[in-house]
C-alpha cells in the first residue's frame, strides 16, 4: 500500500467540499473510511452537503496534518460521488465508520448517530495531490 493510502486510512477527519446554490462551496469536516480506493461517508439526506450532491455530483476533499515541518503531510482529491440509498449497505457501511470512532456499537452517541444515518456518499476520486514538507 502507498503512503497516501496508508494516510487515508489512518486519519479520522476529512473536509468535503460540494457545490451549493448559486456555485458555492460548502465545505465540512466529516467522519469517514477509506476502503478500496473510495471514500465513504454517512450522513442523513436532509444534510446539504447530501442535497448538493443529489444536483450536482463533483465533490473536492483534503486531509492533511500537521503545523510544522517535517510534519506536514496531506492528500487532497476530487471526483463524483454517489449517494447509496440502500437501507442494509447503508447500515452496514455507516456501522464500519462510526466503529473507527467509538470501542463499539454500544454507545449511546453511536446508536443516534447510526439511526440519523439514511444514506453514504461514496466518492471515487478521479484525481489526487499529495504534499509532504
Amino acid at each position: 500500500m502507498n503512503k497516501r493510502d496508508e494516510f487515508l486510512k489512518s486519519q479520522k477527519v476529512l473536509r468535503l467540499a460540494t457545490i451549493g446554490k448559486n456555485k458555492t462551496p460548502h465545505v465540512v469536516p466529516v467522519w469517514y473510511i477509506y476502503c478500496s480506493k473510495k471514500i465513504y461517508i454517512g450522513t442523513n439526506t436532509c444534510t446539504q452537503k447530501a442535497k448538493n450532491l443529489k444536483k450536482n455530483k463533483r465533490t473536492a476533499f483534503c486531509v492533511d496534518v500537521g503545523v510544522n515541518a517535517p510534519n506536514i503531510f496531506g492528500v487532497k482529491g476530487e471526483g463524483n460521488a454517489n449517494l447509496i440509498l440502500e437501507n442494509n449497505k447503508v447500515k452496514k457501511i455507516a456501522t464500519k465508520i462510526l466503529l473507527r470512532y467509538f470501542k463499539n456499537m454500544k454507545n449511546k452517541s453511536a446508536i443516534e448517530l447510526l439511526n440519523e444515518t439514511d444514506c453514504i456518499i461514496e466518492i471515487i476520486p478521479e484525481k489526487f495531490s499529495v504534499w509532504s514538507y
